[in-house]
């Protein structure tokens, strides 16, 4: 850990939040792996412990701690070797507690930002389309409004905890000829009459669920409206960043420690009378993989400290997922070689930890629609700006990706 970015605090809590995980998660992933679903009282463990809310102010019953708690949040979550939990444990706290952490309003959040907060409700985002991910003004789930509520119809894909959750944070167009000004969100319950769910069969990720949603005539209250109509663009845009860097920590930190455990068997497997890891092809090829770790690393933690100090850090966090998934994939993939047959059997980690990992350069932006986001602002000059809250339409600084 670097002690530049790290206090004595914060490593007290890495040292605890690991020992829980030891405890209490490791010795129920390969079921949950098997099974495809997590157990409900894992979930309020993690929020009697205040780990979902680390982000939140005290006022909500969270604890209102730096973003390097996070950061040791999510590289914990790393070491336990299962993506799927990993990613249902950070989807619920960083995708759909965002959102009301920073844009629902006080009566929002005490229904259901509280309750997250304690693990008592679980939520998912709601963004991705059969026919879309990325090009968010194209969705076409719509929201119309009818008296006291918003009738929904349209659908959702790849939406983690979109099966056992208990809300969606839901993008639905208000004004389907407005683009991306016509985008609102709203919180929307799971069990609400006409929300469906369909359970995908991945490759990996295996212990989180992830839904297609459907939503048929879907009433919802109009004081579930997150912020005005038409804010939902600039608040995707805006949760996009830290939704990015999430998972170039991710990725950083299960590549750092495939290289741990890699190393480790390298060290007690021989052959030809001394152990692997004296044989300097692969020990110099174990050096190359470290060293990109450690770059992605070092720059991961750099754009952390960005965030945290509320610079609207586009570019980099972009170029974090870009170039920690890419890395992640490549040092795991090593990793497996280094392991010969072992690395392809179930019983050693490699084989989940390799599907685990080829998500990372698809999910929340592929790496093709990332490449072009870098160059529009390196190449074409084009500016990410914060959105203005609650400014009128016409000073809204928005980018479309």
């Amino acid at each position: 850990m670097s002690s530049s970015y790290f206090t004595e605090e914060h490593q007290l809590f890495r040292e605890s939040l690991r020992d829980f995980l030891q405890k209490e998660v490791a010795p129920n992933v390969d079921k949950w792996e098997e099974e495809g679903k997590i157990e409900s009282a894992i979930w309020t463990k993690i929020g009697e412990m205040g780990y979902f809310g680390l982000a939140t102010p005290e006022e909500y019953d969270g604890l209102g701690l730096d973003l390097f708690y996070t950061t040791i949040f999510l590289e914990e979550m790393q070491r336990i070797n299962s993506g799927g939990f990993a990613a249902a444990m950070w989807a619920h706290a960083y995708l759909a507690m965002t959102h009301l952490n920073k844009n629902a309003n006080h009566q929002q959040k005490l229904k259901y930002l509280v309750p997250s907060v304690h693990g008592r409700k679980i939520g998912c985002l709601g963004v991705t389309e059969p026919f879309g991910g990325s090009d968010v003004a194209g969705m076409r789930t719509t929201a119309v409004k009818k008296e006291d509520v918003y009738v929904i119809n349209g659908s959702k894909t790849f939406i983690t905890n979109g099966v056992y959750g208990d809300y969606i944070i839901l993008a639905a167009k208000t004004d389907v000829s407005a683009g991306n000004k016509g985008i609102s969100l709203f919180i929307v319950d799971r069990d609400a009459e006409g929300v469906s769910a369909n359970k995908l069969n991945k490759l990996g990720w295996r212990a989180s669920d992830t839904a297609e949603l459907a939503f048929d005539n879907v009433q919802v209250p109009e004081e579930n409206l997150i912020g005005l109509e038409g804010q939902g663009f600039t608040f995707i845009m805006e949760a996009f960043a830290l939704e990015r860097l999430v998972m170039g920590i991710n990725a950083h930190a299960r590549a750092e420690f495939a290289l741990e455990y890699a190393l480790q068997y390298m060290a007690e497997r021989e052959a030809f009378g001394k152990s692997i890891n004296q044989f300097q092809a692969l020990r110099h090829k174990y050096v190359e993989l470290f060293a990109e770790v450690e770059v992605c690393k070092e720059y991961n933690y750099a754009v952390v400290g960005k965030l945290d100090r509320g610079e609207y850090a586009v570019k980099e966090a972009t170029i974090s997922k870009l170039k920690s998934t890419k890395v992640a994939d490549e040092v795991i993939y090593g990793c497996l070689q280094f392991l010969g047959g072992y690395g392809y059997i179930e019983d050693y980690p490699m084989a989940r930890m390799l599907r685990d990992s080829r998500l990372g350069p698809i999910g929340g932006g592929t790496s093709e629609i990332l490449k072009e986001i870098i160059a529009k602002i390196v190449i074409d000059k084009k500016e990410y700006r914060a959105p203005l809250k609650n400014a009128p339409e016409k000073d809204l600084k928005i980018s479309v990706s």
